[in-house]
This record gives C-alpha cells, sequence and structure tokens, in this order.
C-alpha cells in the first residue's frame, strides 16, 4: 500500500463497465490510505463520512469523529510541494490570528503526513458554519469583510523550505492579453460553425468585447500596476482564488475562510473583484449601490490605496463575464452551440453590460476616499530581497519524503476547474499542459510573463529563479503570445504548477488521445476541427508576414549609422627576409606617443604599398599574357614553315624520280 500512487479515479479502468457515483465514494485503495493515514495522528476515529471526493482531482474530505472531537481529514489533489505551499500558507494565517481551521499536528509534530504521492492534513471541524445571507447587501458586505480580514493576515508569509512558490503577482498582462485573443478566436469558431443560429448571437458582440478586452490591457499598462508588483509577494500576502459564498461562512467569532488549497501571491483585491462581477452577473445589471457597499466593507478591513482601487477598476472593465460563459466554445463547438443556451446567455450579458460602464464611471467618482501611496519611490527605495523562512515555526518539520512515489507518476489534477485559461492552446501530443491563470497552463519551464518585460528588480530574479514558470520577453516568449492555435509544436508555457491533464475535455485542434487513436469514434467533429485548424494557422501566419514587414520598414526608416575605421594593423612585409645579423640591436625605449605615430604611418605605407602592389600584379599579368600569346604564334609559324619545307622536299624527290 505503500506503493500506491494516488491519480484521479474518474476514468473507467477504474470502475471498468459497472457505473459508479464518485460523489458519494472513492476507491477501496483510497480509504485503505486514510486509515493508514489516520494512525499517525493521536486520535482514536470511530467514525468517518465522506464529506465530498473530487474524482476528477484525486482529492477528499472526510468528517470524522474521534475522542477529541470531530475533525476534518483532507486528501490534497495537488502535487506535495504545491500542497506544502498552502499548507504552510494555512499555518501562517491561523498563527497571525486568522479565522481558518487549526492544523493538527502528526505523531512526528508534520502538520501533514505524505502517503500515496499526496499530502494528508488533520484540522478541526468548525461548527456551526452557515452561509452569508445572498438576498440583501449586509451579507455580502459581511462576505467582503471577512475576505479583507484574511488578505490583511496573509501579508508576510514566506513558504517553508522545499515549497513550489504560487505566485499570480506578474501575470495580469499576460493574463488580459490571453482574454482578448481567446474572444478573437471566438468571432473565426463561429465563422466556421456559421449555420447554426447561435452564431449569429456570437459574431453580433464579439467586436464590441474585444475591443472592451484590449482596452483594459492598454490600461493596465499605463497604470502603477508594474511599479505595484515591484513591492515584491510578501508585501501583498495571498489570494484565495476560489472565494465566494460557500468558501467564506459565517461561525464562532466572524466570518470563516475555508478550503485554502488553491491559495497564491496576488494582489489581494482580485478576489473582490471576482466576487464582485460574479454577484453582478447573478443579478442581470450592475447596481452600483452593492459595488460601493462590497468595496466600502473589504477597505474598512484591508484599507485600499487609490492606486489599488483604480487598477480594481481596470479589472472589473475586463469583459471577464463574457469570456468566463463563453470560452466552453473550444472544447466541444458543435455541442455547445446546438445546446440552445447560448442565445440567453449572450443577451444577458448584453444587457449588463450597458449599466456596467455607467455604474463604473459613477465609481471611479470615490477615488478620492482612498490614499495615494507612490508605489515608483516606495518600489525604488525598497530593497526587495527575500526574507528568511521564518514564517512557519520548526521549518525542519516541513521537509518533504524523497519524491520516489512522486516519480511513479504524473503530476496529477489540475489546479481548480480546468476551464479554456487552462488549455489555451492544443501543444504537441503527449506534451504536459501547465496551470496559468485560474488554472492556465504554461509551462514546466520558465513563464510565463510574457510580451511584458519583467519588472526588473532583485526579488523578481529571485522569483524567477524559484518559481520556474514566467516566460518572460528576456529571451523566452510565451505560448499564450501566439494568437493562433499551435499545432503540434512543442512550446510550452510557463507556469507555476504543470498539471498532467486527467480527463480534460479537448480543445478545437488538440492532438487525439491515445484511447481515441486506438477506438476512433465516427463524427463529424475532427473534419470541423480542421476548418477551425485552418482558420486559426492562416491567421498565424498573417500575424507574422505583418509582424516581418514591420520589422522591415523600422529597419529602414532608422538612420544607417557610419561605421568607425577600423583602425589597420601593421602589414607584414612581403620582402625577402634580410640576413641574420651578427650583431645584436640595442633596445631603445620609445614614448608611447611615438609608437602610435610610427603605427600609423606603417599602417597608412602598407596600404599605399597594397594598393602599389595590385596595380604592378595586374600589369605582371598582363605582361604574362602577352608573353605566352607571342610565343604561341612563333611557335605555330615555326610549324608552319616545317611543314611547307617537308612539302617541297617531298615535291623535289618526286620529280627527281620521275626525271
Amino acid at each position: 500500500m505503500d506503493q500506491y500512487v494516488i491519480k484521479p479515479w474518474d476514468n473507467p479502468e477504474a470502475t471498468g463497465n459497472k457505473p459508479v457515483n464518485w460523489d458519494l465514494q472513492v476507491p477501496p485503495e483510497i480509504d485503505a490510505l486514510a486509515e493508514q493515514v489516520m494512525t499517525h495522528y493521536d486520535m482514536s476515529v470511530s467514525e468517518r463520512t465522506l464529506i465530498t471526493s473530487k474524482p476528477d482531482k484525486g482529492g477528499a474530505i472526510w468528517r470524522i469523529q474521534t475522542n477529541k472531537g470531530p475533525r476534518s481529514l483532507k486528501l490534497l489533489h495537488r502535487a506535495p510541494a504545491r500542497s506544502l505551499f498552502s499548507v504552510g500558507a494555512q499555518a501562517y494565517i491561523r498563527q497571525q490570528g486568522g479565522r481558518v481551521p487549526e492544523l493538527i499536528p502528526a505523531k512526528d509534530g508534520k502538520l501533514f503526513v505524505e502517503s500515496g504521492g499526496k499530502l494528508w492534513i488533520v484540522t478541526e471541524w468548525v461548527e456551526p458554519l452557515t452561509p452569508a445571507t445572498k438576498i440583501d447587501l449586509a451579507g455580502a458586505q459581511q462576505l467582503c469583510y471577512g475576505l479583507g480580514e484574511f488578505h490583511r493576515y496573509s501579508k508576510g508569509y514566506v513558504p517553508p523550505q522545499g515549497a513550489k512558490n504560487a505566485s499570480r503577482l506578474h501575470k495580469w498582462p499576460n493574463y488580459y492579453r490571453k482574454v482578448a485573443k481567446k474572444i478573437g478566436w471566438l468571432r473565426e469558431v463561429a465563422k466556421v460553425y456559421n449555420d447554426i443560429p447561435a452564431s449569429q448571437a456570437i459574431l453580433s458582440v464579439v467586436d464590441e468585447f474585444e475591443r472592451q478586452a484590449w482596452d483594459a490591457l492598454q490600461k493596465l499598462n499605463e497604470s502603477p500596476y508594474r511599479h505595484m508588483v515591484a513591492m515584491g509577494e510578501p508585501y501583498w500576502g495571498l489570494v484565495h482564488q476560489d472565494y465566494g459564498w460557500s468558501n467564506g461562512q459565517m461561525g464562532p467569532g466572524g466570518l470563516w475562510v475555508i478550503d485554502l488549497d488553491g491559495v497564491a501571491y496576488d494582489l489581494p483585491f482580485r478576489d473582490l473583484r471576482k466576487l464582485i462581477t460574479s454577484t453582478m452577473d447573478d443579478m442581470g445589471v450592475w447596481d452600483i449601490t452593492w459595488m460601493r457597499g462590497m468595496i466600502e466593507a473589504y477597505h474598512e478591513a484591508n484599507p485600499l490605496s487609490a492606486e489599488s482601487f483604480d487598477v480594481l477598476l481596470i479589472d472589473m472593465a475586463l469583459p471577464n463575464e463574457f469570456y468566463k460563459h463563453l470560452k466552453e466554445i473550444f472544447y466541444d463547438p458543435v455541442t455547445f452551440l446546438s445546446t440552445g443556451g447560448v442565445e440567453a446567455i449572450q443577451q444577458r450579458i448584453v444587457a449588463a453590460d450597458q449599466s456596467k460602464w455607467q455604474a463604473l464611471a459613477e465609481l471611479a467618482k470615490d477615488r478620492a476616499k482612498y490614499k495615494a501611496e507612490n508605489y515608483e519611490q516606495l518600489a525604488a527605495l525598497r530593497q526587495p530581497s527575500r526574507p528568511a523562512r521564518e514564517s512557519v515555526p520548526d521549518a525542519d518539520k516541513w521537509v518533504l519524503q524523497q519524491p520516489a512515489q512522486a516519480e511513479m507518476q504524473p503530476e496529477s489534477a489540475m489546479e481548480g476547474k480546468r476551464d479554456m485559461a487552462a488549455v489555451p492552446e492544443p501543444l504537441a501530443q503527449g506534451k504536459q499542459r501547465a496551470a496559468e491563470e485560474p488554472a492556465v497552463a504554461t509551462k514546466q519551464g520558465k513563464q510565463r510573463a510574457a510580451e511584458e518585460p519583467a519588472v526588473a528588480t532583485k526579488q523578481g530574479k529571485q522569483r524567477a529563479a524559484e518559481e520556474p514558470a514566467v516566460a518572460t520577453k528576456q529571451g523566452k516568449q510565451r505560448a499564450a503570445e501566439e494568437p493562433a492555435v499551435a499545432m503540434k509544436q512543442g512550446k510550452r508555457r510557463a507556469a507555476e504548477e504543470p498539471a498532467v491533464a486527467t480527463k480534460v475535455k479537448e480543445p478545437v485542434g488538440a492532438a487525439p488521445s491515445e484511447a481515441e487513436a486506438k477506438e476512433p469514434a465516427v463524427s463529424l467533429v475532427p473534419v470541423v476541427r480542421d476548418k477551425v485548424r485552418i482558420k486559426l494557422k492562416a491567421a498565424d501566419a498573417k500575424r507574422v508576414y505583418r509582424k516581418r514587414v514591420r520589422v522591415v520598414k523600422r529597419d529602414e526608416s532608422r538612420p544607417q549609422k557610419k561605421r568607425k575605421p577600423v583602425k589597420a594593423v601593421r602589414s607584414v612585409s612581403r620582402r625577402k627576409p634580410e640576413k641574420a645579423r651578427t650583431t645584436k640591436r640595442k633596445s631603445v625605449q620609445t614614448p608611447r606617443t611615438t609608437i602610435t605615430r610610427k603605427l600609423t604611418q606603417s599602417a597608412s605605407q602598407a596600404a599605399k604599398r597594397r594598393a602599389k602592389q595590385k596595380s604592378k600584379t595586374g600589369v605582371v599579368k598582363l605582361k604574362k599574357l602577352a608573353r605566352r600569346a607571342a610565343s604561341t604564334v612563333k611557335v605555330k609559324r615555326k610549324q608552319q614553315k616545317s611543314s611547307a619545307s617537308a612539302k617541297r622536299t617531298v615535291k623535289v624527290k618526286k620529280k627527281a624520280v620521275k626525271n
């Protein structure tokens, strides 16, 4: 059982022909591992109940009844090094006073148990927990206030040694650019399937939302964002990434934040933006009263700066909801467009978008309420050296096992639910997809930041060294920069947490899986996918051609720089070497100026000598040719004379014979 490696179990191999509801149970091997893990804790378990299962990722949560009260047993589905980052974060926030479940140490003092190639944790079972009310603004404000507290307590966190650093801090421009390009791809897909009525609904609005995405990217580049991220990851703290009405619940003392598996470094108000935009989407209208009330509640718990408020508005201006609802088209266009709900979604988003811009314009008037921070000066004065790993006590108790088991398995199950952000482009056959924005895939290599230059700070360099993710423009272009699908090119995006796509829906143009190769299904989808592949490939070719034309025009427009004259080196004389002298010359010390003068003179003389030699060489060649021609003529004349004399002799002999 120690050699058993946990993998996602939502696959035909785990069930055979018998259908199984994996939401209500786990494989027997996982149950056996759970029993074995509980023996590592100082407690006796009388009851164990499965609360939720993640069969597509390889995770599960049990409620266990022990002699020390109810507790929670959790199987973390991410790779051990990545899970160690979130476990350390939960311990740190709890240590700072945050309301998160307390981790129970095992008998060896560690806050986790490593088994089956994954990490297991036991936490206190907080009860009672009730969701905040969604029907009025007061419940939303409670949720936002608790989120602000969570962010404030997470500031200064440094992961334990051996944890894989998870950060989204420097990746905003890449995500904006990806959203803009994917919305452009929607147009191409809708054109291919223009015979389906839902395609016309998409084509009627896609241009406007694409323009909004590119405008948001331009505003982000003009904002203080790059100076803000230069402050460093511990300065800003952690984001939850999956915060909502289910992961923030009211309990003893206030709002509790649960399910911290996916925490990562980022600008903290990204969680606030997600909460506001999703709430407005559910309401069907952008209500300025709700938006202002939610931001003020968050600001009370974790104060916002004027610059943070500006970037928050820019993030809300990005068409996040349009992209979120329609990105599923890339997985299976025919099914998605034929379901009948696309037109209703499009109409609802367009109707809400009409009130969005009026609400954002009204909200922008509140900027004076927030204190301005000159992040440019602060970042210049700050020396971003990575602090010592003292945020987690007893660092020696956070050491992971040797990755003997981990090497036997692929890195499992995607970080959070994989959306189209997780699979921005079909990669080469058999290549891993990496996870980037809400699970974006990019790259076990370096990534990420892409077209945008990375922030040139010491801390940025350390971040790029510790977190092989960000493909910056300093030597590496990100696959996300390509506006077309990469067709069987082994391009790789830098990702913080590469993961093997387990039961990932295949996007348009992706390579077929092994199972499909063995048993090809009879379907028209591959034919249609080829059309999309051709369209996107043609778009990519146009982009490359235009880029080359721009480079050529730019080079031609630049003034040509005059090359500096190259100093001639003293030439080697071609004259015959002189005979060895019997007497040695005395060494004379010559001033440096005299030497340089002589060198320049000798260089000019050598140039003149070479010119003369060239001219002489030409004359010599002509003379040689003339001599050869003359000698040839002489030889021919001699031959002619000899032949003539021979003929005369023959004639004379013939005459003599006749006579």
